[in-house]
């Protein structure tokens, strides 16, 4: 038997106590989530963000044997759901899905955001890559990219484009290839669906879309897919060129999503986290580039060296475009 020194043995009952509590605390921690998780997308349901974060948290929730619950948020181009977050108890029971817009290029768009994304979130884990897609009417007498270049240079200043909102990674596609076209075009924000329902009744000319959002009408004809954002073809829609190839080198402009967590979120938490997400993404692989998406993955790490270098290169192309949300 195990005798303490008298000078120790009123300490015995108290080591003991938390020697248990630390215990019960570790036992905690590998059990996590013991209850479900609100899991805040930043915009309206329906759209890509919440079809990327109902399709991963319902693999989350099968894995963890706990809910992964959908609250959308939507308002001031993602802040408001964001701003939830930023503001959440930091235990892995809140987190967001979330893109480019409230992560990057917000923070130099709004005159008065009262947080920064970059440092008062946790990067998880990148989802997926999503291109933008210029797409046009089919009216349009532009049939290539290299058509469509020549139509907007022998129209400049006469025609309308789309987007989801100022300063919006579709607003900010289109400023950027028309500034190198060296033609002008009037920028026309909506709230929404409503850009893309405008552009199939012809009233505007030409938008720069997530692909997820506009495959349905591609493939059925009602609008016409010229060249994709990305540097690479999208495995989505492989036989549509890039408008890097297509005479502008270094374009790139398209989405990308992912899973973040409040500052201060326990470390062991969100390697969980991250771990599930890299084993359910090969599940969800044939579906996701069906719908639009290109899986990526990959440690926390690289995913928030990848948001801080988009919020460097997105800071200059908004101040390029002079656009300003108050």
């Amino acid at each position: 038997m195990t005798r303490f020194p008298r000078s120790l043995r009123g300490l015995a009952p108290a080591l003991a106590c938390a020697l248990a509590s630390l215990t019960a605390s570790a036992h905690a921690d590998d059990a996590y989530p013991t209850k479900p998780v609100r899991v805040i997308v930043a915009f309206s349901a329906g759209g890509t963000t919440d079809i990327l974060a109902r399709t991963v948290s319902q693999q989350l929730s099968q894995r963890f044997k706990q809910s992964f619950v959908i609250d959308n948020r939507p308002g001031a181009g993602g802040n408001i759901g964001t701003e939830v977050v930023v503001r959440a108890p930091a235990d892995g029971y809140t987190l967001l899905v979330n893109s480019v817009g409230p992560i990057s290029i917000n923070q130099t768009l709004y005159k008065r955001l009262s947080y920064d994304p970059l440092t008062d979130l946790v990067p998880v884990v990148q989802i997926a890559d999503v291109p933008n897609v210029l797409v046009v009417h089919p009216s349009m007498p532009a049939k290539t990219l290299e058509e469509f270049v020549a139509y907007v240079k022998a129209n400049s200043g006469k025609l309308n484009y789309s987007s989801t909102g100022v300063g919006t990674s579709s607003h900010l596609s289109s400023f950027m290839l028309t500034e190198r076209i060296g033609a002008t075009a009037t920028h026309i924000p909506y709230k929404g669906a409503d850009a893309l329902n405008d552009l199939m009744a012809n009233r505007v000319q030409f938008m720069f879309a997530t692909i997820p959002s506009v495959i349905p009408h591609i493939k059925s004809g009602k609008l016409r897919a010229l060249a994709v954002s990305s540097t690479k073809r999208s495995r989505s829609m492989p036989d549509v060129p890039t408008v890097a190839e297509k005479g502008f080198p270094g374009f790139e402009a398209g989405s990308w999503f992912g899973f973040f967590a409040p500052k201060g979120t326990p470390n062991d938490v969100v390697k969980q986290l991250n771990q599930a997400v890299n084993e359910v993404l090969p599940s969800l692989q044939a579906q996701m580039i069906r719908e639009g998406a290109d899986p990526v993955g990959g440690t926390p790490e690289q995913f928030g060296k990848f948001t801080r270098a988009e919020y460097v290169k997105w800071k200059e192309v908004v101040k390029a475009s002079g656009a300003t949300v108050e």
